[in-house]
């Protein structure tokens, strides 16, 4: 089975040879006309996934108290530009923004949305609409001003480049075609990578982030120049290491990933440990990572959840119960160990609520 994206990628090998994975991916996610997230609403039931604002309407209320707090460590500055990366359905930001309201009554942010998906576009401009928000195709042109950036579920869908040891050294993996040109096939590149100095054991995978330092190291620049922190929250490991951890997924469930481009959601675990150096290296503070259970907990989900079910029917409670189980359970059917939470901020702020400030 292939799909309407394939034959653009296979003329592209055939053309210029294999290509890298970030591109692999840049093109299944973000081509033109067939990419993944340029033709589809790809959450909630009838959609591939579910994130956790689908899950529960605490966890975006959550994000709002942070914020709030935030904006007042830093000084309740009233120009406060309010960032969201991938904000997908906006109901992180619906939620966020109402608890915001209670919260911080003076505060009137502006509300900035990178989004490069026309579909979710559409549907983040009516669920938003209150809020007046403004788009973005990428973070170069979000204006300069005190800023707090939410990133839900964003950087593991950010292409990245993989390596395989070998007796040799390391050699790019790259996408090609199989020998009778009608499926697509991992390879390796014909000569190492001499820039890589990293030691492994044969045959071992190592996966370069290369997209998500490169906006991180970014948007490090520009909050420790203008002020501000950046929340972010995603599945992903705290511990540099070796391993694939590039998957597909369609209809909720896992799919190869070369099996139909464009028609699956792919994504690898962010390397958090990568990402914080990349920070700190641009003069900002780190602030975790956390578990996701954590970091929810000390921003109060179990007392939202006892506030939400005080005046709930009997069915409403099981589902309450049942949210707060699934964003903190340890185990591999909930988010709460393989999510994490890290932020960074300009030094001024020292602390951040929820999370542990990292030690230097």
């Amino acid at each position: 089975m292939t799909s309407p994206l394939f034959a653009a990628i296979r003329d592209e090998i055939l053309a210029s040879g294999p290509i890298g994975l970030d591109r692999y991916m840049t093109l299944c996610l973000g081509h033109p006309v067939y990419g993944y997230y340029r033709t589809r609403d790809p959450l909630g039931a009838s959609g591939d996934f579910i994130t956790a604002p689908e899950i529960s309407q605490m966890f975006g209320e959550l994000i709002g108290i942070w914020i709030a707090a935030t904006w007042g460590a830093m000084g309740a500055p009233p120009d406060l530009a309010l960032v969201e990366l991938g904000p997908g359905r906006g109901t992180l930001m619906q939620d966020a923004l109402r608890a915001l309201s209670r919260a911080a009554p003076t505060l009137r942010p502006a509300l900035h949305l990178v989004e490069t998906s026309p579909v979710l576009r559409e549907v983040q401009a009516t669920r938003l609409a209150a809020a007046a928000p403004t788009w973005h195709d990428s973070i170069d042109t979000l204006p300069r001003a005190p800023t707090l950036v939410i990133a839900n579920e964003f950087f593991d869908a950010l292409p990245v480049r993989q390596f395989q040891r070998t007796a040799r050294g390391w050699f790019e993996r790259l996408v090609g075609l199989a020998p009778d040109g009608t499926a697509l096939v991992f390879g390796l590149a014909a000569e190492p990578d001499t820039r890589i100095t990293a030691t492994g054991p044969d045959g071992v995978l190592m996966t370069l982030p290369s997209a998500a330092l490169e906006i991180v190291r970014s948007l490090a620049r520009r909050l420790v120049a203008d002020r501000g922190a950046a929340l972010i929250i995603d599945y992903g490991h705290v511990r540099p290491g070796f391993g694939d951890s590039l998957q597909a997924m369609r209809g909720h469930g896992f799919v190869p990933p070369l099996a139909t481009p464009g028609e699956a959601d792919l994504t690898t675990h962010v390397d958090f440990s990568a990402l914080g150096r990349a920070a700190r290296v641009e003069g900002a503070t780190l602030h975790g990572p956390a578990d996701q259970r954590d970091v929810l907990a000390a921003l109060g989900l179990r007392e939202r959840a006892e506030r939400l079910g005080r005046d709930a029917s009997p069915a409403q409670r099981d589902a309450i119960t049942a949210a707060v189980a699934r964003l903190t359970d340890p185990s591999r059917r909930g988010m709460g160990s393989l999510f994490k939470a890290m932020a960074f901020s300009d030094p001024s702020l020292t602390a951040l609520p929820g999370l542990p400030t990292a030690p230097s």
